[in-house]
């Protein structure tokens, strides 16, 4: 029998079409199907039309952005209520994500963790240490930066919302067809990962962070371990990727990857 999601790693809500259970199990891995937020594509669906009607790539990601600004006011963050004495005009999507990708431990780390969580009804397993206790400081720490990262942003949540799903219509068009992506992570112990089983050889079966940085570049994947994880990842796991906006999210060609349970092969440099 597969390894299943611990229940310790999951609740028992979401905000998509499939639970957590199921999205995060390692036969969800093995057998991918789409993942839908709910009422995105609905509530945005003159963007996605307009988008069918374009071939190139690099003008879909212009529409999707000035859509971005427009839907979310992120130019004149006042029309959406943002007085300078409370509100964060700054905090956009592409802000947050800039900030992950220089530590996926800080602020914008535990919001886009917690995004994860209530969409998708994953639990984070590490933010600046192990997540065992979900009374514990570290688990609190989580808990004390994803609040004040939203707090008084404009719907941020929706932000990334709608860039999942964009990043998801991107990956059906650019790599149709393709069931998973092979992608790759240096690191430096294994012993930081919650191993649930061996498989043959060096495989291994592990639980991965809610949210976790992956490169489609064996290369770039040394630069940061002495060791190199494997993963095949059905694209509907990947919430950005380096390319879905042209000059954004490059650092390290990055692929965002939500966690659960996946078998991975352990590379030797």
């Amino acid at each position: 029998m597969s390894p299943s999601l611990p229940r310790a790693a999951r609740l028992p809500i979401n905000r998509c079409n499939l639970p957590a259970a199921i999205l995060g199990s390692l036969t969800f891995q093995r057998h991918p199907t789409a993942l839908k937020l709910d009422g995105v594509e609905e509530l945005h669906r003159p963007l996605f039309e307009r988008l069918a009607a374009l071939d190139d790539p690099a003008e879909r990601a212009r529409l999707f952005m000035a859509h971005m600004d427009a839907a979310f006011s992120l130019e004149h963050p006042e029309e959406a209520g943002y007085t300078p004495a409370h509100g964060r005009a700054k905090a956009n999507y592409l802000r947050i994500l800039r900030g992950w990708a220089f530590d996926a431990d800080g602020r914008e780390g535990a919001v886009l963790k917690g995004w994860v969580e209530s969409r998708f009804g994953l639990l984070p397993r590490h933010h600046g240490g192990p997540i065992r206790d979900f009374s514990g400081p570290t688990y609190r720490h989580y808990l004390e930066q994803r609040s004040g990262g939203l707090y008084n942003s404009n719907s941020l949540e929706a932000q990334f919302d709608l860039l999942y799903s964009y990043c998801q219509y991107e990956l059906a068009r650019r790599w149709s067809g393709e069931t998973h992506l092979t992608l790759y992570r240096g690191v430096n112990r294994m012993g930081g990962y919650e191993e649930l089983a061996e498989a043959a050889g060096s495989r291994r079966v592990v639980l991965l962070n809610s949210l976790n940085s992956f490169t489609r570049e064996r290369e770039r994947a040394c630069e940061f371990g002495d060791s190199i994880l494997e993963v095949s990842v059905p694209p509907a796991k990947v919430f950005f990727f380096c390319g879905l906006l042209p000059g954004k999210l490059c650092g390290e060609e990055e692929f965002g990857v939500i966690g659960g349970v996946y078998e991975v092969t352990v590379l030797a440099l």
